[in-house]
């Protein structure tokens, strides 16, 4: 009789920037730009519509299908994805979406997140010691699990205020910089309200099935 087969967990590590920002139109998007990751370096969007429909944007199919076994969307598009991070301005770009943001200047929070030891900040169990203040702010969430099998930490090492935003989608202008509001679906956490880019760890343990004999 054959044994049966054991289940066993990865844990997968991506290390980069995630930009989060509301428009006037009700559209909130949401953009990773990964320097260090399983996939290499690597950009993604996360968009979410005013009426709900949540859409990614992945360079890859691949990189696609596993953010979309993490996360939760609605449709799925693949093709190139481009983020020129030119300090203190960003330039993003992902099929239909244009978006263009500017930086504040580094407050208290993002001073403190920066003298985090490195090696201290990609261990999960900071992540899980930060997720209680991180509750004070709505949606917001450092651990979590946004599908059965899978578990999520988000570790914060710096922050920067968006000041300033303008974004298109297929030409047509979704309005002023806003609040990320409602909270953004995709997985078991919202960005922040207030716009912001974050330099964070982010580490993912997921259940992974051997093949079959």
């Amino acid at each position: 009789m054959a044994r049966a087969r054991r289940e066993r967990r990865e844990r997968l590590a991506f290390d980069g920037w995630i930009a989060a920002v509301g428009t006037g139109s009700g559209t909130r998007v949401v953009v990773g730009h990964w320097l260090r990751s399983p996939f290499g370096a690597f950009d993604d969007v996360m968009l979410e519509r005013a009426d709900g429909h949540r859409v990614l944007y992945a360079p890859t199919t691949p990189t696609a299908q596993w953010i979309a076994g993490v996360y939760h969307f609605d449709e799925l598009r693949t093709g190139p994805v481009t983020v020129r991070a030119r300090h203190p301005a960003w330039e993003v770009s992902a099929g239909p979406l244009v978006l263009r943001f500017a930086l504040g200047r580094r407050g208290a929070l993002g001073l403190a997140l920066r003298a985090v030891p490195g090696p201290l900040a990609r261990r999960p169990a900071w992540a899980a010691l930060a997720d209680l203040p991180a509750r004070a702010l709505p949606g917001v969430r450092t651990r979590g699990s946004s599908r059965p099998g899978c578990r999520q930490w988000y570790a914060a090492r710096d922050l920067l205020p968006i000041t300033s935003a303008a974004a298109s989608f297929g030409g047509t202008d979704l309005g002023p910089l806003a609040a990320v509001l409602p909270p953004v679906r995709f997985g078991f956490a919202s960005a922040p309200a207030a716009p912001a880019l974050v330099r964070v760890v982010s580490t993912v343990e997921r259940a992974v099935r051997p093949p079959a004999a």
